[in-house]
């Protein structure tokens, strides 16, 4: 009944198995792929025709984690898979990054991936897999693409290279990097990095490259005997036609990309393609035109006339040369009732970051396959349609927002000072208010700035910097801080941050068959060089964390209770630790250990409650004087509350500096006193001496001690 096909190989020391001819026979292609006890089935199906008018190749990856696979159940109310979760959207986009650039050119059946994760065993993360069983579904299924591609996760422990680290070892990692590539060349690189080298970071994408190679090998093995027949893909021959729109465009669209500002210049080339497409349709008549054709041709030309000055001329569409960084203007504190903030503008880039520190209230619970954690760092990247002066529609961020913002996070996150140093839930948002080239890199520095700016203190401040890359045969030319243009006509979207010291971040994604080593290694010191002028630039405006939190910062202290003092605390269904909060205003958090974190933007809330707790908490200390409420008397003293739920007595020859005969001479119920703690009587009683407060004037007589 099935016709299966199997192949093993052992990589990284445990097996790795790609099988085809069992599940989902009427995809495409379709492949299980098995590493340790994770399992993850690929599946492509692409479309027999492409849609009339369609001008762009439309793939889609939908990456999917089922629950069942670690043996949980969904929470939430309806108990299933919901939308995807922000870990499975990262993860499509890491998929179809290095696979879109292999299809044919001029394929555009709407063609689409599903990776679906069946089993995961806590060990080997699925992600890795998925990329690799998506390669090998594409391999064998007869669609026009040019791979296979391999993946791979590096590790950086103990000052060696790990291949696809466990789980369990990724926190004692200095790097968690995923490369992408081909049997030649490098194709896509994601990491996040603890201040690493350039050599370093090289170093592990290379490893990486190495160490994909037996993957290759084993699609190739698996497509040899289960590929099935190539499909025909006859594309029509335009050439006549090329001809004609580059006689008529040429020397006008010259002039367009001469033009240095960004919206000029775009106006300019619109009206070029508009006589264009008039004078093509009038030639045409009754025939008409495909204006999706000679669009595609117009957007080659423009690529040509680009590409062709950048290489032959050094010269780039505003002016500048390789290696220059456009103007930078840094701003902190621009927004009075914020936490932090910060505006960083570079050439026609600008994000507007704003930081917010909050409690533990404020953590975000992610619900994962290996377990839910709490997250104590956010960072949401917003992309407004005006910002390239443009309508669109207002809704919930795409994936393009959420990969941008992780990268900044990424970026970010290495530099943040440990939970227990600064006990902070922290959120960044930032609103690109205006986009020409690496609006994500120009969040990384808006948002060191606004952190710094919030006075968390930041081991350093980071910077981020997009590279671009023209290469043409043997010829090739790297650009620092690309332009939008640059970006659309170019061959790669390199994107490195960091910090003086070293790499935090590196993402790379290329539109061509891969990189070299050497294009890799010119644009690390190219991006090196521009990273450390921009943090020179973001010094005017700040160059450090402040001093002090934000005036409207809540301030949070901690301290530590004896475990066994915890119930007492949050009382019977929580009734003490809900009065701490109503009566002092402060939030209280406790945690098991005994760590109690108070939080207050009001410092005398915070002391209210710190009293109160350590009133129930902690022991009351000899010598020491307390302020009590006299809650009984008799004739040969007084009872007084003093410390919590706690009472003593204040025996009658201690009641004031002189004798009395009668305890109400001195004191009454209720009245508000001083007490010195003297010891504790044979029964282990407590014996206190006072002071008496004046009700009236507040103030206090000396006691007899």
């Amino acid at each position: 009944m099935f016709d299966i096909h199997r192949v093993e190989v052992d990589w990284g020391g445990r097996p790795l198995t790609l099988e085809t001819g069992k599940v989902a026979r009427q995809a495409d292609g379709a492949v299980l792929a098995t590493y340790g006890e994770t399992k993850v089935l690929a599946t492509v199906v692409a479309a027999k025709e492409p849609r009339p008018g369609q001008d762009f190749f439309p793939l889609t990856v939908n990456y999917q984690e089922k629950t069942f696979a670690a043996g949980k159940i969904p929470g939430g109310f309806f108990k299933r898979e919901g939308r995807p979760s922000e870990h499975e959207t990262l993860t499509s986009r890491l998929i179809d990054r290095p696979i879109r650039p292999l299809f044919v050119d001029g394929f555009k059946c709407d063609t689409q991936v599903i990776l679906t994760v069946l089993s995961h065993d806590m060990e080997n993360a699925p992600d890795i897999l998925a990329m690799v069983a998506a390669s090998a579904a594409l391999t064998i299924s007869g669609i026009p693409f040019m791979g296979p591609i391999g993946g791979a996760r590096i590790g950086y422990i103990n000052g060696e290279y790990v291949l696809n680290p466990y789980i369990d070892d990724m926190p004692e990692s200095e790097l968690d990097l995923i490369v992408a590539g081909t049997g030649d060349a490098v194709l896509m690189v994601e990491s996040e990095a603890k201040e690493l080298s350039e050599d370093l970071m090289l170093g592990a994408v290379m490893f990486g490259h190495r160490n994909l190679q037996p993957v290759i090998d084993a699609i190739i093995k698996l497509a040899e005997t289960a590929a099935r027949q190539p499909r025909e893909l006859n594309l029509p021959d335009h050439s006549d036609l090329a001809g004609r729109v580059k006689a008529m465009a040429s020397n006008d669209l010259v002039a367009a990309y001469a033009i240095r500002e960004k919206t000029a210049r775009k106006n300019a080339i619109d009206a070029v393609k508009a006589k264009v497409l008039e004078t093509l349709t009038a030639e045409a008549g009754d025939d008409g035109i495909d204006k999706v054709v000679v669009g595609g041709l117009f957007k080659g030309l423009e690529a040509s006339i680009v590409r062709g000055a950048i290489l032959d001329n050094g010269e780039r569409i505003d002016g500048r040369d390789l290696k220059t960084v456009r103007p930078i203007v840094s701003e902190a504190g621009i927004l009075p009732r914020t936490h932090g903030s910060a505006l960083f503008t570079r050439g026609e880039t600008q994000a507007l970051v704003v930081a917010t520190l909050g409690t533990n209230d404020d953590e975000q619970f992610v619900d994962a396959l290996e377990g839910t954690y709490k997250s104590t760092f956010m960072l949401h990247y917003n992309f407004p349609p005006y910002s390239v002066g443009e309508t669109g529609r207002m809704g919930s961020p795409g994936r393009r927002e959420i990969g941008h913002g992780k990268l900044a996070w990424r970026a970010v996150h290495p530099l943040l000072p440990a939970h227990h140093e600064f006990p902070y839930t922290l959120r960044v948002v930032s609103e690109v208010t205006e986009s020409n080239g690496s609006s994500s890199m120009a969040t990384v520095c808006g948002t060191s700035l606004a952190l710094m700016d919030a006075g968390v203190p930041l081991k350093a401040p980071v910077a981020g910097i997009a590279m671009g890359l023209i290469k043409e045969g043997d010829k090739f030319a790297v650009l620092s801080d690309i332009l939008g243009d640059e970006d659309h006509l170019g061959d790669m979207d390199f994107k490195v941050a960091g910090t003086e010291k070293g790499v935090t971040s590196l993402q790379m994604d290329i539109k061509i068959d891969g990189i070299t080593e050497e294009i890799m290694k010119v644009a690390l010191d190219q991006a090196r060089d521009g990273r450390v002028h921009i943090l020179g630039e973001m010094g005017s405006a700040l160059s450090e964390a402040r001093a002090e939190l934000g005036e409207h910062a809540p301030r949070i202290e901690v301290l530590k209770i004896p475990v066994d003092k915890i119930r007492e605390v949050i009382g019977s269904g929580g009734k003490v630790i809900r009065e701490i909060v109503e009566k002092t205003g402060a939030k209280v958090n406790i945690e098991d250990d005994g760590t109690v974190k108070i939080a207050s933007a009001d410092g005398k809330a915070i002391k209210a409650a710190i009293n109160w707790i350590n009133s129930i908490a902690a022991e009351p200390e000899v010598g020491v004087i307390y302020e009590g409420r006299v809650v009984k008397t008799v004739d040969f003293g007084a009872f007084v509350n003093f410390f919590g739920a706690k009472d003593g007595l204040v025996h009658i020859s201690q009641l004031a500096p002189q004798k009395v005969a009668k305890t109400t001479d001195v004191v009454k119920e209720g009245d508000k006193v001083w007490v010195k703690l003297m010891g504790f009587d044979e029964r282990g009683k407590v014996r206190l001496s006072m002071k008496v407060v004046d009700q009236d004037t507040g103030k206090e007589l000396e006691a007899d001690a």
